[in-house]
């Protein structure tokens, strides 16, 4: 079993108010980069800053990360549009950064990254393969693919209130650039994808389409970005089993809809409660708050956990034990944070 993570960045990401993958706009380009390197390396290398929201919630990486040092599953990390250099081992499929989507296009190259993706996708050769993404402001770009291909579900965000009327007003925007109605692309996915999406979408759908035609099987590790590439998928024609692994903070958001995704894209859907309402600790607080509730593959790599027999007490332990090595505020004095209950 594989997580293959797909990092990529879109100019989207700036607009003020969209996303909190980042302490500040400027260093959400270097967010998917380091996150690589915690799921693979266990810390940064490149660079000494861990991933944080505004008020210090960290980046999903260090839970699944956590849970990577439980599981033991194996990792490979597709530059999908970095925009920052990553010491993290990546395999190219030629995706360039994303543009902003209200430009009239959005992704370069998307035929030809789908197509590196697809080929990849078959190459690999494991029986399972956990897919996950990280890319600021994704859910903003999957409102407006969605949009694109006519399917009518909601997305989330990392921040506490979704900021729903700005997505909706930015995905506007993004077809009128276009040029394109709701609804008008979906017998041409790329065209959508190239118009108004951003290059983690192209490449997570090539690798997909790819692994489901040689044979493995196929699990969709995070939300609604996900759920957007889902369609995506579908769009192809594509109608192998598909499945859906996130996480309960995502499943809470009233925007989203899970079993809508579910019935519409003929998703298996599963969502796992990692309990932090039960731990003290500042890794976790921020997440009990509404605050990133997914990424990097955070869902799949719970539902491995739970999947292989690990308590989420446990689980809670390791990712404050990753939290206490990258935070420099942490000594090895500082007594434990409590975690209340035995689950």
């Amino acid at each position: 079993m594989r997580l293959v993570l797909a990092a990529g960045t879109t100019r989207t990401a700036t607009i003020e108010g969209i996303s909190a993958a980042g302490a500040t706009p400027e260093l959400m380009a270097d967010t998917p980069a380091i996150d690589a390197e915690i799921l693979v390396y266990g810390q940064p290398v490149s660079s000494d800053l861990v991933p944080v929201s505004p008020t210090g919630c960290p980046t999903p990486a260090v839970i699944s990360r956590a849970v990577r040092e439980q599981v033991g599953f194996d990792v490979t990390v597709i530059d999908a549009g970095l925009a920052a250099e990553t010491d993290a081992p990546t395999v190219s499929v030629g995706a360039e950064p994303g543009r902003d989507i209200r430009e009239e296009r959005a992704v370069p190259n998307v035929d030809a990254v789908f197509d590196r993706a697809r080929e990849l996708g078959r190459s690999l050769p494991d029986d399972e393969l956990f897919i996950g993404e990280t890319i600021p402001g994704g859910t903003t770009t999957a409102a407006a693919l969605l949009r694109a291909l006519g399917t009518d579900l909601g997305v989330s965000s990392s921040l506490p209130e979704n900021p729903i009327p700005l997505k909706e007003q930015v995905a506007t925007a993004a077809l009128d650039a276009s040029g394109s109605a709701p609804g008008e692309l979906v017998d041409s996915p790329l065209t959508a994808v190239e118009a108004v999406g951003d290059p983690v979408q192209a490449t997570v759908a090539g690798l997909t389409v790819g692994a489901l035609e040689s044979g493995s099987s196929v699990t969709l590790a995070g939300g609604t970005q996900l759920v957007a590439t889902a369609a995506l998928v579908r769009a192809f024609g594509c109608d192998e089993p598909l499945s859906l692994a996130t996480t309960s903070f995502v499943a809470a958001d009233p925007a989203v809809d899970l079993d809508a995704a579910a019935s519409t894209l003929d998703l298996d859907v599963a969502a796992t409660d990692p309990g932090f309402e039960r731990s003290e600790h500042v890794a976790m607080e921020r997440y009990v708050a509404g605050e990133a509730k997914e990424g990097v593959g955070m869902g799949g790599a719970l539902a491995l956990a739970e999947r292989d027999g690990i308590g989420m007490k446990t689980i809670r332990a390791q990712i404050a034990a990753v939290y206490d090595r990258l935070d420099p505020d942490s000594t090895p004095e500082s007594a434990p944070a409590a975690d209340r209950g035995d689950r």
